[in-house]
């Protein structure tokens, strides 16, 4: 990464639902949270698709995306991602193209391969579902073809409606094998460092090894997403982690509860059991104050080698969850929507 290009900052949002709240209350914490970004000079805002996930709201990114897009003005707004297992992908293609008629060159389509919930879930969601990497990458290739209307071999079907522009494509990942599927096609890539802490700049250098040009994409496109915690003191941000590193744990134990509040956890204990996926629960995520957070961004970006991270920030106060975001628009001196106005003028 050049060292003197200004890192971009953009949005994971799986609309949380906290303990006492509703899903209703977590998409409208969503809308309010992509109106700050959009004023705060974020890049993109992606948001998640999850099934039978009692903590998390978001599972139509293609509906909440519409409903985004009326709400924000600069942002572009993507899929963080799209399942693609559990859809046809001509509907794929046409939901996305309906979105880039709505709102021009604002759009990202991101796939998954992951079910997003539990197996039973994604059997119940397509049954046909045999969750093989060959079917996979058939979808995908049939999915470029909808999206750019090249006929390929058999009967020509057209993805409407027809535009002059097509949706950014992105290839989300947390084991690198989408990321040699995306250099295979000429898609971007996104590493999940939230989920997988584990080899991602090595995946990354793969990808762009192995890059091959597209007549959408030229040249290698990446970023990757982490748990982001960052508060006015070093003391609120350890709160913020401790009480992440308690949830992801108790999902990985399939309990499925909205986000505590730093009060219910701060007095848990864990096992010598536990203690192992502790240590790994914390490189998922960086916190700290403002200066330790960019600090160790800063370093993380390096290392993946791209000028784009992508945050994804849960808790259970959501005035904190904002405060974080304002912070770390500050301590990265993101230009403020507003103020790009007043330049223009």
């Amino acid at each position: 990464m050049d060292a003197t290009k200004q890192i971009r900052l953009s949005v994971l949002d799986q609309s949380p639902i906290p303990q006492g709240t509703t899903a209703r209350q977590a998409i409208q914490n969503t809308i309010e949270l992509a109106h700050l970004a959009d004023r705060l000079g974020y890049t993109r805002y992606w948001v998640s698709e999850h099934h039978n996930a009692g903590s998390l709201a978001g599972t139509t990114p293609e509906v909440l995306l519409a409903r985004l897009g009326a709400e924000t003005e600069h942002l572009r707004l993507g899929s963080g991602g799209v399942m693609l297992p559990h859809y046809s992908a001509l509907k794929v293609a046409e939901n996305f193209r309906m979105l880039e008629t709505l709102y021009p060159n604002r759009i990202d389509l991101g796939i998954g391969r992951a079910p997003g919930g539990d197996r039973l879930t994604a059997s119940i969601l397509n049954p046909a579902n045999k969750f093989d990497e060959n079917d996979f990458i058939d979808q995908l290739q049939d999915l470029d073809r909808y999206l750019t209307d090249e006929q390929g071999e058999g009967p020509f079907v057209q993805a409407a409606p027809v535009t002059d522009t097509v949706p950014e494509r992105w290839l989300l990942s947390s084991s690198g094998q989408s990321g040699l599927f995306a250099a295979y096609l000429g898609w971007a890539f996104s590493f999940a460092h939230f989920i997988n802490p584990n080899g991602g700049p090595q995946m990354m250098r793969m990808y762009k090894e192995r890059f091959r040009p597209s007549p959408l994409l030229r040249a290698p496109q990446a970023n990757f997403a982490i748990f982001v915690m960052c508060a006015d003191t070093a003391e609120k941000a350890k709160q913020l982690e401790d009480t992440m590193v308690l949830q992801m744990m108790r999902l990985e134990r399939g309990e499925r509860v909205g986000f505590p509040p730093y009060e219910e956890i701060k007095a848990y204990r864990y096992s010598d059991e536990e203690l192992g996926r502790v240590a790994h629960q914390r490189k998922r995520m960086v916190s700290g104050t403002p200066e330790q957070v960019h600090a160790k961004l800063t370093k993380l970006a390096a290392d993946y080698d791209v000028d784009e991270i992508v945050a994804v920030t849960i808790t259970h106060d959501f005035a904190d969850r904002l405060r974080s975001y304002e912070l770390l628009a500050q301590v990265f001196e993101l230009t403020p929507r507003t103020a790009q106005v007043a330049m223009a003028v």
